[in-house]
């Protein structure tokens, strides 16, 4: 198991502004463990009880809504935290954690994490900043679903997967999306979802293989309204 003060993860994450002891003492207590595709890490309403640092995989965070469908708010990838708003909020968590691929994260007890935000002030303002930043997507996503076209908020989907995941030996997006969860991501229906797909399609600005997606044109893409 590897030492939180030795691990290369930590620099992408709040947990870069912890003291050698701190991290000493968090390496102690943590919990390493496997996650395999499809698994729930955490369910809405469930008590989280402290932290995951994600050392390798990606995630998807999403809310069900009141008609069963499931809306995706954030996509937390290798080097993030997982669960530090119910940590602070003392609340259950009010998102669902599903793996979208194999995992591998460190869980943290919400004791050690709550022991160094009181006595770390450069910790403290760390996690704050985090938090500010998912609140400002959060506020992003609400005017995106308000103004932009189901096409718009796709072609960006697309856009941000590529970038921050990048593509595999043939080309294809890195990240294996289904497509529900790509309508879950911008809010619409599955159908509608397939539909704008195969437009992009006919416009030559992307390609699909199976369930994988190529962006042939990201120019074009950036372009679509």
């Amino acid at each position: 198991m590897s030492k939180c003060e030795q691990c290369i993860i930590k620099q992408f994450n709040s947990l870069k502004s912890l003291t050698k002891n701190e991290l000493l003492r968090i390496s102690g207590c943590k919990t390493s463990k496997k996650i395999k595709k499809g698994e729930i890490i955490f369910e809405e309403g469930d008590s989280v009880n402290g932290v995951y640092c994600i050392k390798d995989g990606i995630c998807k965070l999403s809310k069900l809504s009141e008609n069963g469908k499931d809306q995706i708010v954030k996509m937390v990838v290798k080097g993030q935290l997982l669960g530090q708003r119910s940590l602070i909020s003392g609340e259950s968590s009010n998102l669902q954690a599903i793996a979208l691929n194999d995992m591998e994260v460190c869980f943290i007890p919400k004791n050690e994490i709550i022991s160094d935000l009181q006595k770390n002030p450069k910790f403290s303002f760390d996690v704050l900043q985090d938090m500010a930043r998912d609140l400002k997507e959060s506020d992003d996503i609400i005017v995106n679903m308000a103004q932009k076209s189901v096409k718009k908020r796709l072609a960006e989907t697309l856009i941000y997967v590529h970038k921050n995941f990048g593509v595999n030996a043939d080309g294809m997006l890195a990240v294996l999306l289904s497509r529900e969860d790509y309508a879950n991501i911008v809010g619409t229906a599955t159908e509608s979802a397939i539909r704008v797909i195969s437009q992009l399609k006919k416009e030559k600005l992307i390609s699909t293989k199976g369930k994988y997606i190529k962006i042939e044109d990201l120019t074009g893409l950036q372009r679509v309204e």
